[in-house]
Parts: C-alpha cells; sequence; structure tokens
C-alpha cells in the first residue's frame, strides 16, 4: 500500500492574490481543502516539505494527513499549479475524504520478469502504451504501484488490462480491455520498411 504522507497547515487569514504572494515569499504556498460536504478552508503549507513530498513520485496516489492546529484532517491532493518559469509550487488543492471513502488515483504500472519473456530474450522491446493506470479502491488500500509480469511472451504479444491482477476491491476506471503493453521487433519493422522503399525507389526507377 501507498504510505501516509504527513504535511503541517496553517489557516489563512486573507484571500487574495496579494495575500498569496505574501505568504509564497515567506516560503509558504496557499493551498485549499474541500470536500466531503464541508466549506472550503484555506490554508498555507511549507513549500521546502511539499517539495519533498512531491519528489516521492507518489503524492498524487497518497493519503496527505493535514495537522491544521493539532487536527488531523485526511485528504487526497488533487491538484498542484506550478510557475511556468521556476517551476515552483505555486498554490495546492486537497480534497477530504473519509478513511474507507472510494477515490480515484492514478497507480503506476511496473514491469518484472524480462528475464522470462522469450520475445525480449531474442531482441524484443518491450513498448509500454499505459504508464498509469486510472483505479477506484478504498483509500486504506491505494496501492504504491500495479506489478506486471512479462513471464511468456513473445514478439507480437500483448498485455491487456483483464489480464492484470487488481488489488483487492479496486476496480479500473477505464471500461474497455485496454492495451498496458506489446513486444515489439524493431529491427524487424525497419528491415520492412527498408524493403518497402527499396521496391518503391526500383519502380519509380523502372518507370
Amino acid at each position: 500500500m501507498s504510505e501516509v504522507l504527513d504535511l503541517s497547515a496553517e489557516a489563512r487569514e486573507r484571500a487574495g492574490k496579494g495575500a498569496s504572494r505574501a505568504i509564497r515569499r515567506e516560503g509558504r504556498v496557499p493551498a485549499v481543502i474541500y470536500g466531503e460536504k464541508q466549506e472550503p478552508a484555506s490554508i498555507h503549507v511549507e513549500e521546502k516539505i511539499l517539495m519533498k513530498l512531491l519528489h516521492t513520485g507518489h503524492f498524487f496516489n497518497s493519503v496527505v494527513m493535514l495537522d491544521l492546529g493539532g487536527k488531523k484532517i485526511r485528504t487526497l491532493p488533487k491538484d498542484v499549479q506550478f510557475h511556468p518559469v521556476t517551476d515552483r509550487p505555486l498554490h495546492v488543492d486537497f480534497l477530504r475524504i473519509g478513511e474507507h471513502t472510494k477515490v480515484n488515483v492514478n497507480v503506476p504500472v511496473h514491469f518484472r520478469d524480462e528475464e522470462l519473456s522469450p520475445g525480449l530474450k531474442r531482441g524484443g522491446v518491450l513498448n509500454v502504451v499505459v504508464h498509469d493506470l486510472g483505479l477506484s479502491v478504498d483509500a486504506a488500500e491505494i496501492p504504491e504501484e500495479i506489478v506486471v509480469s512479462l513471464k511468456g511472451l513473445e514478439v507480437g504479444e500483448s498485455i491487456h488490462l483483464s489480464q492484470v491482477a487488481l488489488p483487492k476491491g479496486a476496480t479500473a476506471l477505464d471500461q474497455d480491455d485496454i492495451t498496458i503493453a506489446t513486444i515489439v521487433a524493431p529491427s524487424a519493422l525497419k528491415s520492412a520498411e527498408g524493403e518497402e522503399a527499396a521496391e518503391a525507389g526500383e519502380e519509380a526507377a523502372e518507370g
């Protein structure tokens, strides 16, 4: 399961662009907590700590426990706005959730057993179509990753969503049996393209 992240927050007394700029000058990032049929709460968090959490690589599929004046608020990060030039975070949206609320998250797909794929052993290349899989899952059971085995795959074969083992209680947001990855042979494709180009050249010369 994805780990629970902790983040301290303080209430924002004033809203507006001027107030937000002043907060950012102090090394803080404006944010808002919404959801659970409650009034939105304007807060701010420390930029350095936020950046550290963002760099974990699983910020958006982790529960973030916000400590607001000693009160713990369970949330799921929904959006972070970044400065277009500096890439500094400008604003964060947090969604309030219950301990077992069903949430929609994007979970990274990781592949294993490359050494057990005959297609890869023969020079095939793994072509990843889906890097993150959208899931509906219990907030207390958010997986850190979805692991897909490449065991037994030959060149030309594909892995589809129906073949992927999802965590207990999780359902895929995509209703179609989408392709997750394929084993391709680029050398074979290149030689076929080269033959077609040569034939086209010969036809042009004859014409």
